[in-house]
Formats: structure tokens, sequence, C-alpha cells
């Protein structure tokens, strides 16, 4: 595995990729901060972009699957960084408009680029090697965030706002240097593989999924579960401002960022051996119910040790959750639909994180954080129970065979 050049290339690729994102997200809350007082109108703000990122979602997993992923990448890449001057445009103006306009170019450039990703990995790595793998990305990921957000923290205690974002733009266009040296091997051509597929004649798009879908139930399932985090990670950056805000410490943000970060990559690296021992079944919602847990945590937020443990526990339960659901999907998933499965999937996402955004948001303004997390928190272990209830009904198996591509 440590041998494949593509491997190396897109771990690297993702580390400095994520400098650049995470640099621009501290400096999006910096300058909402400045700008906008109330948390719901913030969360309009960040749901403009997830909107846009979900009108486009259909066509993006079509084009995925009848281009070559390494000319989606490209071209997407390129995208985010064309997408960083309409937020340098909004420093130099003061002006909210040019940030949104930042937010949908951003996200439309996403939305192409994270599903043609995770359909790229499967074409580079080998099955057995794809829960290393995926855990290895996510960790990459996680150090990037983390570092990332530290550094934004330094640069802007010594420099302008500005900075963050030209550091972005280089940070991009390094991204596009190392996916230009990727040797993608995609085998037969998209119609020849999906002519193998059993398939409706007057379908198009997400259309042709949904049959698919039908096929494999546990695919179906670890979808509907992945929508349980998101409660809590669609909500995460106005949680880190409230939280900020309530203990009146800026430091907490970083704090938060770090405890969370480094638990979640023990748990990517932790799940591989806990993969050996218990069932995927297991894995899955156990650490649904660790979110909840976490939830729950932070209705003490007035402690900063506890408001840490919280996201402690909620690293750790994600980076044991997300790795495992991911293989699932790239080995259950025939390969002739990655594109517009993984685009289907973000647009599901898209959807919740308007939802929590926008709920949370309001909650914020009205009830405040504790008694938010705790209606989250039912809601997450609610969730969990129904899902498990309707496996066991339905006979859903997670550890079934592993579906050939068709």
């Amino acid at each position: 595995m440590w041998r494949n050049r593509n491997i190396w290339i897109i771990l690297v690729g993702e580390m400095v990729a994520g400098l650049g994102l995470w640099m621009g997200i501290i400096g999006n809350l910096e300058f909402m901060q400045e700008k906008v007082p109330s948390d719901f109108v913030k969360a309009l703000i960040m749901s403009v972009g997830l909107l846009a990122g979900l009108v486009a979602g259909p066509l993006a997993g079509k084009v995925i699957d009848q281009s070559r992923k390494k000319t989606v990448l490209l071209i997407s890449g390129f995208g985010r960084m064309v997408s960083v001057v309409f937020m340098l445009i909004a420093l130099e103006t003061g002006s909210i408009w040019w940030m949104v306009a930042f937010m949908i170019s951003i996200q439309l450039a996403a939305t192409f680029y994270f599903p043609a990703l995770q359909a790229t990995i499967p074409l580079v790595v080998n099955e057995d090697d794809l829960l290393t793998m995926n855990g290895l990305h996510m960790n990459v990921a996680t150090i990037s965030r983390i570092i990332g957000t530290a550094l934004a923290g330094v640069m802007l205690v010594y420099w302008s706002l500005v900075t963050l974002y030209w550091a972005s733009i280089i940070a991009y266009g390094a991204l596009l240097l190392f996916t230009m040296m990727l040797q993608i091997n995609e085998g037969d051509s998209i119609k020849d593989r999906e002519a193998k597929v059993k398939r409706p004649a007057k379908s198009g798009g997400f259309m042709e999924v949904f049959p698919v879908l039908k096929l494999y139930p546990a695919v179906t399932m670890t979808l509907v579960m992945t929508l349980i985090p998101l409660l809590f990670i669609g909500s995460f950056n106005l949680i880190v401002i409230n939280i900020s805000e309530i203990q009146d410490s800026t430091a907490m943000k970083g704090l938060i960022y770090t405890f969370e970060g480094v638990a979640f990559m023990v748990g990517a690296f932790a799940v591989k051996y806990i993969a050996k021992k218990w069932k995927t079944t297991t894995i899955l919602f156990v650490f649904a119910m660790f979110v909840a847990v976490a939830e729950f945590m932070l209705f003490f937020v007035e402690s900063q040790v506890i408001t840490l443990a919280s996201f402690t526990v909620l690293g750790f339960a994600l980076g044991c959750f997300f790795p495992t659901a991911m293989v699932i999907f790239q080995k259950q998933m025939p390969k002739a639909y990655h594109g517009r499965f993984f685009s289907f999937r973000n647009m599901l996402e898209r959807v919740m994180f308007q939802v929590v955004l926008l709920t949370a948001g309001a909650f914020l303004d009205i009830i405040g954080l504790q008694l938010m997390v705790v209606i989250f928190g039912v809601i997450s272990l609610g969730l969990t129970a129904l899902f498990f209830i309707q496996m066991k009904r339905r006979n859903i198996i997670l550890e079934q065979p592993t579906a050939e591509s068709i």
C-alpha cells in the first residue's frame, strides 16, 4: 500500500488543501463575528452556499460518472482557487454580499470535488486496504484542521484577515499541482460498466441510484445512519462560537478544534483494531450513541473540562463511525454508480446541514445552547434506537459479503 504513489499524492494534497480550507473557515467566522450579531443570520449566510451545492448535486453526480475523475478534480480544484477572490473583495469592501458569493462558489466547487475524490479512492487502493486508507485520509484531514486553525489563530495575531485568504489560494494552487500527478486507471468505459447493471431504461441522474440502493439494503441503512452525527456536525461552528462567548474565552475555539481533532485521529486509527473484535453493526450503533452522549455533556457548558471532554468523545466516535461507513459505501455500491451515489450522499448531507444550521441558529437565539444540545441529544438517541429496530425488523445484515462491482 505504501508503495502506491497515488496514495501519497492524495494524502499530501489533502494536507495542503486542508490547511487552506481551515484558514479560510476561521477567517469566515472572524469576519461574521465582526459584521453579523445574530446567530440565526450567521446560519442563513452559511446555508446559502449549502443550498447552491444542493442544487448542483444531481449534475455533479452525472458529470463525475461520465467523466474522468482526474479532470473533475482539476476543474473543481481550480474553481476553489477562483472562489477565494470573492472573499478578498468582501474584505476590501466590507460587504457581506461578496462573502455570500464566496460561500456559493466554493460550495459549488466542493460539490464536484469531494464526490469525485471519494469515487477515486477505490480506483487507486486495493479493497483490503480501504478501511486503512479511509482512516488515514480522515486523519490527514483532521491534522490539517488542527494545524490550519492553529496557524490561522497565530496569523490573526500578527497579520490581517487578508493574509489568511492569500494563504488559502496558495494551498489550493498546491493541491492542483498534486492532482496533476495522479495516475488513475478507470478501466472499462462508463457505458460498458453501467451496461452490466440492470437499471430502468427511462431514468437519469440520481433516479438510477435508487433502484440500485434497493439491491443493497446495508448501503441504504448506513446512509441513513450517517444523518445522526450531522445534528452535531452541522451546528459545530455555531456551537464553537457560542461556547467561546459563554466562557468568554477566544482560546477555547482552538482548544475545542484540537481536542476533537486529536480524538478523531485516535478513533480513526483505533477502529482498524476495533473492527477485528466488533461487528460493523456494533461499531456504527455504539458510536452513534456516543455522539448523543457528547451532546448531553454540553449541558454543562460552563465547565471547560466537561466541554473539552464532550468534544473528545465526539471526535473519537466520529473517527470510528465514518471510516466504517465509508468502507460499506465503497465496497458494496457498484463502482459504476460511485459518482452519483457520493453526490447523492453529499446532497442529502447538505439538506440536513441546511435544516440543522437554521434550526441551531434559531435555537441559540431563542432557547440558548444548553437546552438546544439536550434536544439534539434526545433526537440522536431516539433515531439510533429507531434505526436499530428497523434494521432488526428488516433483517438487514451490514456484515454481508462484499458486493463485487457488477
